[in-house]
């Protein structure tokens, strides 16, 4: 309040002194009134302060909008937000406190967004804006530009509907999508001045006498951008002088306007015009009429006639005009004077007849076409439907050519009756054949033997396209048919609906390849022929008794004896017989059961005596021919065995053991020369004494019998092989032929097979030999294979003829069909068809119309009218310049007429409807038409001319006779046909003859000789006549190639040995391994199969489990000898001694141990005792047998258990003497004489395949083991009497990875070549996987395309000439006009080649097309500056395209090319009237990056030459840093005035070589002395003389002649007087060298020591090392 009152006052003060001061009388009242106003004013603020105090301390707060609520969605919604009233310092408060009108709403209508909304509204994105700079912190930019200016930049994003645009709330599209970027940070690069070229050289004089100007011009390299400065003048001019004129020189010239635009006569000048013309004609005819007046009445019927049927009317109506232009006489200094200052007889033509330019007309816009593609699939592209318009009026002298007549976009059909579009498919035939054979190496054996190949193999198909959805379109019609024919029959009611399609399935038709389009199906796969499984059988069993062929019908005493083995393996595949499994040999007295004694009972002496003779009843058990124990009753018509005679000794006996086993049999069978033998022994246990039965000789203690008594005879029964399946008739109504769906009912046939009795090693004999009930069937049941028919698809369709016309000589086109074959027959089915593919002669296609433009006679030439040239010297003539016109019909080749779009389509550019023409003025010279060269006569260097004559008036005159003006003859010379081939561009690849090919060292491998061999390869050859013009390659008698011929070398597989044999088994008991292996012979080259894994010794291994039987071999003893007694008792043969035997390791066989083999054959821990102690039984002693076998320890072995062994007493001892014990008892001890069995696995084999198998399904086996708990393996029987569980599996499949040759397609045919004509032309071919290389196959080579240059052949075009000068016509200035001409240039190809000039007879079927443009201008309109004008000069070409680049790095904005125009000036007076340089730029592609850099010249003096280059070599001005600019001069400061003294690089004064610096105090040069000169003769120089030193002036010639003499100046002082380094360095080493000089003469000088005297010195030899002595 104190505020606001003082600030009244302070008003009130300002207030007051602004009223004007009245007398003093008014003072008081005029004080009142002032606090009145106080008053007013102070109670106005007050109200004022407390309404601002209320609306500045509580304001209206809003809380953030809420969610869009409504029932609909859209902008039916409503979102609502808290409002309250709130104090500045952030409490709420009443809302009263807050102004009520400023109360913000706090509900509004929203937009409702709903999911559905996503597809009506999006994010409309605008492009970016231009970069602005960032305004930085620091505003100091740095001195140098590296990469450019921080920017960034913006754009618009919008969210609007998809449909109309129209812009929508920015929540809507943020619900689905947020709102993307609307700035991005960019870069403004440094700012690029304007970079020039360098100067031309200085122009020519403008005049050629007195004083005139002379410019030289550069252009602009590259534009300003980004900021940079502006271009410099690109002109620079210079005063130029010649000779004194002789003459006044012309100030004035004739100066030319441009032509006006072509006007059309007025309708009543041109009556005008025909009245007079009418009159005139009136005149002539009736000078004519008295010629020749017939004939000029029929020359106008003609013509009316022509002009009345001409066709032409309706497309183009030629309208000739007129059109002027201005002549004037321009001063020099640019001022129009008056035509009489301008001395010149000639005056230039003012009017010219022109066309009336009249524009393409067309019309409307035909309805569309139905669509081509008239089915419905939104898989395969749309089809087309397109609309035309045809020309009303084609434009006449207009450089806008007529818009497109036809029109074509991309259409669906739709609706209810477009049926579905065909689809295509491919279908495959049936897989051929697995073959293996592909899959061998180069040095497998099998590969001459394939039959018997199996495993692992290879099968191919052949892929074919039908056509898809084929049944379904045929069901679709006939459902159409039926429904047509149930509308248009009204006798029935209703008609039961088709409920269901059915398909007939049969072979479709194949079609074209390429209506498919989907993948591949694969042509080859991996395939496995089923190995046979020879069959295995067992080892033969032991000869069984002698039985009776049949038991169940035993015949007289026919009876065989019989041995036998069994299939361990049954055979699959292969011929799948066994050999036989039973040998049989007759023999007497057979029976089918029989008695086997098991064991002898006690030895019961007679009458029941304690000992002597007695017998032993036998332990029988009844068995049958196989040797099983069967019921006793069987055997009750066998003869039961007696009992034994025995002895049981008394004491004082003989006593001797048991009989041993027999042994086996020496032979098993008996013959003439051979008796089957076995023995057995026994030996004495004890002495007789005095009275006892004494021991039998040594010969009694042996016993032999005969064995195998059966003779050698041996027969079985020999089966052939299974004969082929024949269909039984019994059976043959089952029977059915197979069908193609593979449902097939296959018949039941019967197959037999011969057999026969064979003797073994004899031959086929009776079948009475053998046993009869075992002869092998010879009949049996057998399932015929299924018959399979051939199948074949249909026949495709005919291919297409060409059904367009063809141009010229119609080379008869054949049309083929062709069929798969998808199924092969087999088993008896029907055979394929011998064609498969046919092909006939197609009809003779039309001949193609072509069409051609016809013209017609020129009309007469139409002059500009009367009332324009009325006016111009010698208008009184009707002569001089014209237009004439003709027309031009279509017409095709025969003649007819044809509509003229198809002219403009096949007809070339439309001849010229217009002319010049020139009606002859009197004194004008007419010529006839140049005739056609004469012919040349093949003589190099002669000559072929033309000729032209003079025509009527003209032959008078003496002008036109001037040869030199108007020539009547024209020569040329003969071209001289002289012509040399050279080669051009590189060799092919090495192209392998197609067929068949020679192939390198046997490579006979599948896919081979498409890869290697010997090859050619070529070069092609150009052809260039004398002028190296290149022409046919037939004019140089070549074929265009040079062969050469080349070597593919033939991939070499990787060779290894072949396997070694395995190994023995790594265990004699149980399971080991066994091993074999191969060795690298030749590694792989040029490609072939890669090697297996090879260890360091370059083998590789294979590795399988074996199993040895452990009781193979066995070790067999004989009974112990006798008991030699060592301490013998005279008296009795008894005590102590030593008894041994004989061990031996023996092969165990079915019939016993047979073959005495090498010990370490058997076990060596379990051999046997070959000697042991023992204790001879007295005559009284108690005599006992030897021990029995352990008993088994009962598991677990733990130690509390206890096994026994037992023996009998032999013979009892006398009275008063004890037998020992007769059991003996053992604890049973783990690992000692009590064992754990268990079953042990081994790992498995690696992946065993047959032998005939290169790859594929394999076996992997393991062995099962029996092993003790000490570790060691036992044989099976000690787990399985355990019965132990055997959850292993022994075998498992498994597959060897095939070695699949990579496999190639067959090349392609070669491509058409790269470029129609030229040098480099390239033809292509190329080849695919079929297969490609899996395991170790033969990777695929990397070649798969080859090319090979194509012929050359000259390429033609047309190309224009250089503009003539520019011509104006009798004037000196002005608008004139320059001429070109097109000419057949021939070039090779490249765009480098400008081509040269051949006759425009090659160019004859090119169309006339130069840069891309039709038409063709040959002339054009342009300005020949007046003498003192200012002009532009032409443009420049473009230069070269740049990006904008930091350290060669495209930066992104685009490349930039720029051209310019530079200023002339032909007088410095009219510098003012001077146009502005131009400048022009264009974006371009492929531009590059260029970096400019300073470049120096050598110094000359102390100035050298700096300028600034681009990196490819171009001089420019600009581009350059100029703060990186090298300096250019280098003069010193003060200036080197001495004499001799010269300014360095470093600028400071030097002295010249030969004078040394004195210095001043401050450093600078005070003069230059002479250095003494030591001067050293040469051998040459034989008067020099070496004693005097004089001085030389080493800048005056020397008086020595050039190699008389060198010489050397020596400067100790450096520029700054100061010694120079080199003199420290020298004085060093004279000091050094001083010092060594004087130690070596102390060293000389210096008296030696005696040497101390030896004692022994004769003694030692003399040493020769040096001891330093000085006399050694």
């Amino acid at each position: 309040m104190w505020k606001q009152a003082a600030g009244g006052g302070m008003g009130l003060s300002e207030g007051s002194a602004a009223f004007p001061r009245g007398p003093r009388v008014c003072a008081v009242p005029a004080r009142c009134v002032g606090v009145l106003v106080v008053l007013l004013v102070g109670a106005w603020d007050a109200r004022a302060q407390s309404e601002f105090q209320t609306s500045s301390v509580y304001l209206w707060k809003t809380g953030p909008w809420g969610r869009c609520m409504g029932d609909e969605c859209g902008p039916g919604g409503i979102q609502t937000r808290a409002v309250w009233c709130a104090h500045v310092e952030g409490w709420t408060t009443l809302p009263t406190n807050c102004k009520q009108p400023e109360r913000p709403d706090n509900q509004q209508s929203c937009f409702r967004v709903c999911d559905w909304h996503k597809e009506l509204y999006d994010w409309q994105i605008g492009g970016w804006n231009q970069c602005r700079p960032v305004l930085s912190r620091s505003h100091e930019k740095p001195q140098e530009c590296l990469r450019g200016e921080d920017g960034i930049q913006t754009r618009d994003i919008t969210c609007v509907q998809k449909s109309n645009g129209v812009l929508a709330e920015d929540v809507i599209c943020e619900y689905f999508e947020p709102k993307p970027r609307q700035e991005q940070a960019c870069l403004i690069p440094c700012r690029q001045d304007c970079i020039v070229a360098e100067f031309a050289p200085w122009s020519e004089c403008s005049k050629t006498c007195g004083s005139g100007l002379q410019h030289r011009t550069r252009h602009v390299v590259a534009p300003p951008q980004f900021g940079g400065s502006a271009c410099p003048n690109l002109t620079e001019f210079q005063i130029c002088q010649s000779s004194p004129c002789a003459g006044e020189e012309s100030l004035y010239s004739l100066n030319v306007g441009p032509w006006s635009a072509c006007s059309v006569p007025h309708s009543r000048q041109i009556r005008q015009a025909r009245k007079r013309g009418k009159n005139k004609d009136k005149e002539k005819d009736r000078e004519k009429v008295v010629r020749d007046p017939e004939a000029r009445e029929l020359i106008k019927k003609k013509r009316n006639r022509n002009r009345q049927n001409r066709q032409e009317n309706k497309y183009w109506d030629i309208q000739i005009g007129y059109q002027t232009r201005q002549v004037t006489c321009t001063h020099r200094n640019g001022r129009t004077a008056a035509l009489s200052f301008c001395k010149q007889e000639k005056l230039p033509i003012t009017f010219q007849s022109c066309v009336i330019t009249k524009e393409c007309q067309v019309s409307e816009w035909s309805e569309w076409t139905p669509c081509s593609k008239t089915c419905f699939d939104m898989t395969t592209p749309k089809g087309n439907r397109t609309r035309s318009r045809t020309i009303k009026q084609l434009p006449i002298g207009s450089e806008s050519e007529c818009p497109q007549l036809e029109e074509t976009e991309q259409c669906i059909s739709q609706g209810d009756g477009v049926a579905p579009c065909i689809t295509y498919g491919w279908r495959t035939t049936e897989w051929t054949e697995c073959r293996v054979d592909p899959l061998l190496s180069q040095q497998d054996k099998r590969r001459g033997n394939q039959t018997a190949l199996c495993g692992g193999g290879i099968q191919t198909r052949e892929i074919y396209c039908v056509q898809a959805n084929e049944n379904l379109l045929s069901y679709l019609n006939t459902l159409k048919e039926k429904e047509e024919i149930q509308s248009q029959s009204k006798s029935k009611a209703s008609a039961a609906p088709l409920l269901s399609i059915t398909f007939e399935i049969t072979a479709s038709r194949p079609v074209d390849r390429k209506l498919c389009t989907g993948p591949l199906p694969s042509t080859s796969q991996l395939c496995h022929i089923p190995c046979p499984i020879e069959c295995e059988t067992s080892a033969w069993s032991a000869w069984g008794p002698c039985t009776y062929e049949s038991c169940d019908d035993p015949q007289a005493k026919k009876g065989f004896k019989l041995r036998k083995r069994r299939i361990t393996n049954e055979p699959t595949g292969g011929t799948g017989n066994c050999p036989h499994l039973l040998e049989a040999i007759p023999c007497e007295e057979p029976s089918c059961y029989d008695w086997r004694i098991v064991g002898l009972e006690e030895c019961i002496p007679d009458n029941e005596k304690p000992c002597g003779p007695g017998t032993q009843v036998p332990v029988v058990v009844c068995v049958n021919g196989d040797g099983e124990e069967v019921d006793r009753q069987l055997c009750r018509d066998a003869i039961y065995p007696i009992p034994v005679v025995c002895e049981a000794p008394c004491p004082k006996d003989c006593v001797l053991s048991m009989w041993s086993a027999w042994s086996s049999c020496s032979h098993t069978c008996s013959g003439k020369t051979t008796e089957g033998k076995q023995m057995r022994a026994r030996s004495i246990l004890a002495y007789a004494g005095e009275g006892g039965i004494q021991c039998p000789n040594s010969s009694a203690l042996q016993e032999t019998r005969s064995c195998n008594e059966h003779s050698c005879t041996v027969y079985h029964w020999q089966t052939g092989p299974w004969g082929q399946c024949i269909e039984d008739a019994s059976v043959s109504a089952f029977n059915s032929s197979a069908s193609w769906n593979g449902e097939a009912t296959c018949s039941v046939g019967m197959q037999t097979r011969k057999v026969i009795c064979v003797r073994v090693n004899v031959g086929q004999v009776g079948p009475k030999k053998c046993p009869e009930n075992l002869r092998p069937e010879t009949v049996r049941p057998c399932l015929l294979p299924c018959r399979k028919d051939c199948i074949v698809t249909p026949f495709s369709d005919w291919t297409l003829c060409p059904s367009s016309c063809q141009d010229g000589d119609v080379v008869v086109k054949k049309q083929s069909r062709h069929r798969v074959i998808i199924q092969l027959p087999a088993n008896g089915g029907r055979e394929c068809p011998d064609t498969l593919f046919e092909e006939k002669e197609c009809e003779a296609s039309p001949v193609c119309y072509s069409y051609r433009w016809k013209t017609h006679k020129w009309r007469r030439c139409q002059l500009v009218p009367w009332y324009v040239r009325q006016d111009s010297p010698g208008a009184h003539e009707t002569c001089g310049p014209g237009l004439q016109a003709r027309a031009i019909t279509c017409r095709r080749q025969d003649g007819g007429q044809a509509d003229i779009s198809e002219c403009l389509k096949y007809a070339g550019p439309l001849p010229s409807l217009t002319q010049m023409c020139q009606i002859p003025c009197q004194d004008d010279c007419q010529f006839t038409n140049w005739s056609k060269f004469s012919s040349c006569n093949g003589d190099c260097g002669g000559v072929r001319t033309r000729k032209r004559t003079l025509v009527g008036k003209s032959k008078k005159r003496d002008k036109c006779k001037n040869s030199h003006l108007y020539p009547l003859i024209e020569n040329q010379f003969c071209p001289c046909d002289k012509y040399s081939a050279q080669p051009v561009g590189n060799w092919s690849d090495c192209i392998l003859p197609e067929g068949k090919v020679e192939v390198l060292l046997g490579m006979k491998m599948q896919g081979d000789i498409k890869e290697c061999g010997q090859g050619y390869r070529y070069q092609a050859m150009a052809c260039y006549d004398q002028n190296s013009r290149l022409v046919e390659t037939s004019r140089c008698n070549s074929h265009g190639y040079i062969e050469e011929a080349c070597i593919i070398p033939c991939p070499s597989d990787c060779k290894l040995s072949e396997w070694s044999n395995w190994s023995r088994c790594s265990k004699s008991c149980g399971s080991g391994v066994k091993v074999r292996s191969k060795w690298l012979r030749e590694k792989p080259y040029n490609g072939g199969r890669p090697c297996p894994k090879l260890d360091h010794v370059n083998q590789v291994y294979e590795v399988v489990p074996c199993h040895s039987d452990c009781s193979q071999y066995i070790w067999v003893t004989e009974p112990w000898s006798v008991c030699k007694v060592t301490n013998v008792d005279l008296k009795e043969n008894c005590g102590e001694g030593v008894q041994t035997r004989k061990v031996r390791c023996m092969l165990n066989t079915v019939d016993g141990p047979s073959d005495t083999v090498e010990d370490y054959l058997c076990d060596p821990e379990e051999m046997p005792l070959g000697a042991r102690k023992c204790i001879l039984p007295c005559p009284e002693d108690c005599v006992m047998s030897e021990w029995g076998s352990w008993s088994r320890c009962s598991l677990p072995c733990n130690g509390s258990n206890v096994r026994e062994r037992s023996a009998e007493s032999l013979r009892q001892p006398d009275e008063g003497k004890s037998c020992p014990a007769a059991t003996e008892t053992e604890v049973c001890t783990l690992n000692k004489n009590c064992y754990h069995y268990d079953y042990n696995v081994t790992d498995w084999s690696t992946c065993q395949l047959s032998e005939k198998a290169v790859c594929g399904n394999g076996i992997k086996t393991r062995m099962l083991d029996c092993v003790r708990s000490d570790g060691k393996s036992v044989d099976l029987k000690y787990c399985e009497e355990l019965g132990l569980e055997k959850t292993w599996q022994m075998n498992t499949s498994c597959v060897v990875e095939c070695p699949v040759n990579c496999q190639l397609s067959d090349w392609s045919s070669w491509s058409e070549c790269s470029q129609t004509c030229g040098l480099t032309g390239k033809m292509i071919r190329r080849r695919t996987i079929n297969q490609p290389f899996q395991g170790d196959g033969r990777p695929c080579p990397s070649q798969m395309e080859q090319f090979k240059p194509c012929p050359v052949k000259p390429c033609y075009r047309w190309q224009y000439g250089q503009w003539s000068a520019c011509k104006v016509e009798d004037a000196q200035c002005g608008e004139g006009t320059r001429v070109r001409n097109i000419s057949c240039v021939v070039f090779d190809g490249s765009t480098e080649d400008v081509g040269k000039v051949v006759d425009e007879e090659f160019c004859g079927e090119i169309e006339p097309i130069i840069d891309g443009n039709k038409k063709m201008v040959l002339e054009e309109t342009c300005t020949v500056p007046c003498p003192g004008d200012c002009y532009l000069k032409e443009w420049s070409e473009w230069s070269l395209c740049q990006l904008t680049c930091v350290n060669g790095e495209d930066l992104g904005f685009g490349g930039i090319q720029v051209r310019s125009r530079a200023v002339i000036i032909q007088d410095l007076e009219n510098e003012h009237l001077c146009p502005e340089q131009a400048l022009e730029t264009r974006p371009c592609n492929d531009g590059q990056c260029y970096e400019y850099k300073w470049m120096a010249s050598p110094w000359k003096g102390s100035s050298r030459t700096v300028w600034c280059q681009r990196s490819d070599g171009l001089n420019v001005t600009g581009g350059c840093l100029v703060m990186r600019q090298p300096d250019a001069d280098r003069s010193c400061n003060p200036p080197c005035s001495q004499p001799h003294a010269y300014c360095s690089e470093t600028r400071t004064c030097s002295c010249e070589d030969g004078y040394t610096e004195v210095m001043s105090s401050d450093g600078t040069l005070e003069q230059c002395t002479l250095i003494p000169v030591v001067v050293i003769p040469t051998m040459e120089d034989k008067k020099g003389d070496v004693k005097t030193s004089r001085a030389v002036n080493p800048t005056q010639p020397s008086s020595n002649q050039s190699g008389r003499g060198r010489t050397w100046f020596l400067q100790p002082f450096g520029p700054d007087g100061r010694l120079k380094t080199w003199v420290y360095g020298v004085a060093a080493g004279a000091f050094v060298l001083l010092i060594f000089i004087v130690s070596m003469i102390y060293l000389a000088c210096k008296k030696p020591k005696k040497p101390q005297r030896r004692q022994n010195n004769r003694l030692k030899p003399l040493t020769l090392a040096y001891d330093g002595d000085a006399d050694m």
